[in-house]
């Protein structure tokens, strides 16, 4: 879909594909083997279904940027190419020109899978008019109470939510995730490959309309 100049692909799971000018992939897993090549490749955390090394060797070229947690970086130090390697945490921001790129907590409040000391992330981008932030494996947490306001700054604010539950919010607590950070769209995300299925996202999109909140299901490229 188009936002704008922006495009944004789903690539199943937790993987997105945004382009301008630029190629940013978020958690690229199990995607086509003839894809474009990256500029910008952002990972959330180290498990191999967001840190997928076979698919990052697959889209890297000589100086794309690649962003991820401390966790993730031995996975990926023998790779053939010369990549920059960016380490983060919670709470940072990146400048990339006119692109920015903000981390976020992600973690479970009840669960072990994902724990909040290890700072693992999601991401915010901003470019041109546009806002998009990936939550990562996270539940529903109290630091998403500080995305409400980038509904406010005449920019087109994108929310790429999980629903497939277990591991992360189920679709009923993603849509009150969106309820609380008000996006212009929310699309669903971590279902149908390894945890949750595409009912998980249409029941999703239901409560975020009924919410009052814009959503849609991507199509898989």
């Amino acid at each position: 879909m188009n936002i704008g100049e922006i495009e944004i692909q789903w690539l199943g799971h937790s993987g997105f594909l945004i382009k301008n000018h630029r190629i940013i992939y978020i958690d690229p897993f199990n995607i086509k083997e003839n894809s474009e090549k990256a500029d910008i490749i952002l990972i959330t955390h180290s498990h191999y279904d967001h840190c997928s090394i076979a698919d990052i060797k697959n889209i890297i070229k000589k100086g794309t940027k690649i962003v991820l947690t401390a966790d993730s970086q031995s996975k990926i130090t023998r790779l053939d190419v010369p990549v920059d390697i960016q380490i983060v945490e919670p709470n940072q921001e990146l400048s990339f020109g006119e692109l920015k790129i903000s981390t976020m907590p992600a973690y479970n409040l009840d669960k072990q899978y994902h724990p909040k000391e290890e700072g693992w992330v999601g991401y915010i981008v901003k470019m041109n008019d546009v806002i998009i932030y990936h939550a990562g494996d996270t539940d529903l947490i109290p630091e998403m109470q500080k995305l409400t306001g980038h509904n406010q700054q005449n920019k087109q604010f994108i929310a790429l939510l999980p629903v497939g539950g277990k591991f992360t919010m189920n679709a009923e607590e993603a849509a009150e995730a969106a309820k609380l950070i008000k996006p212009a769209l929310a699309i669903p995300m971590h279902y149908a490959n390894i945890i949750g299925t595409n009912e998980d996202a249409e029941e999703f999109v239901k409560l975020c309309e009924e919410n009052g909140i814009h959503a849609k299901i991507l199509e898989k490229k």
